[in-house]
């Protein structure tokens, strides 16, 4: 991540509670029609949006994909990270306990992602594994550039896990290093390596992709309140804006 950032990526958090229109630092209520749990208001979430973009929030989505993570949401995945790096920007929405209000999703978001079929207490920790896992995407990010070239479920390996690795020694206890990896035969170890990711899953179907956009605009939020729903929007990147329980796009 500190790579991304020294190559001029940006991240940030806005923290619901520094916008909220009601008293006490209150961001969230008791949902209508009765139940436990605690619901992030859409008042709350338009107010810090407005005064984090300066505008409308329903606008806000013409411009770039604003993220809710939610247990329900798309699946993240690999393609989807590659899909979520192309952005120039993106804006995650955390929620906390019951989750948003539905007018939230339906009015700010433009997509819902979810991180696994569990549930968190909150989304902080979902948007910062997902923020993870596009931040390492972009350019610069990576020691060398072909290391998320072909990895588990990259477009290179067909979507199927990598195969397995080994470095010294190549001995120990009588456990040996495949020799075909100690050859020095490039071609015959690529061979290997593709039948190694084979037989744990898809055959490779196609290369990688198409180039990656620079720009990027993450969040990360700090720990919630005992009621709160603290929840991160990022800060925009270089250049034009654009853009869980256990959820992130």
């Amino acid at each position: 991540m500190s790579n991304a950032l020294a190559a001029g990526h940006r991240i940030g958090y806005v923290n619901y509670r520094d916008h909220t229109p009601l008293s006490a630092g209150q961001v969230d209520d008791t949902p209508f029609g009765g139940g436990a749990g605690m619901v992030l208001r859409v008042d709350v979430v338009e107010a810090a949006l407005r005064a984090h973009y300066a505008g409308d929030p329903v606008q806000l989505r013409d411009t770039r994909r604003v993220i809710a993570l939610t247990p329900g949401g798309r699946l993240l995945d690999d393609a989807l990270v590659d899909e979520l790096a192309r952005e120039e920007a993106l804006t995650l929405l955390s929620g906390r306990y019951e989750g948003f209000d539905q007018r939230i999703i339906e009015h700010f978001a433009t997509d819902e992602i979810s991180i696994g079929r569990y549930v968190l207490a909150g989304g902080e920790l979902a948007a910062m594994v997902l923020a993870d896992a596009v931040l390492r995407k972009l350019p610069g990010a990576l020691g060398h550039p072909d290391s998320a070239l072909e990895e588990s479920f990259s477009d290179a390996l067909g979507g199927a896990p990598e195969y397995p690795h080994y470095t010294r020694p190549a001995e120990h206890r009588g456990w040996r290093v495949p020799d075909v990896l100690l050859s020095g035969h490039h071609a015959r170890i690529r061979e290997w390596r593709l039948q190694q990711s084979a037989a744990r899953g898809p055959l490779p179907l196609s290369p990688p992709g198409g180039e990656r956009g620079a720009d990027s605009s993450l969040p990360l939020s700090p720990p919630g309140g005992e009621r709160g729903a603290d929840g991160p929007l990022p800060l925009s990147p270089p250049g034009r804006e654009r853009g869980a329980e256990g959820s992130l796009p």
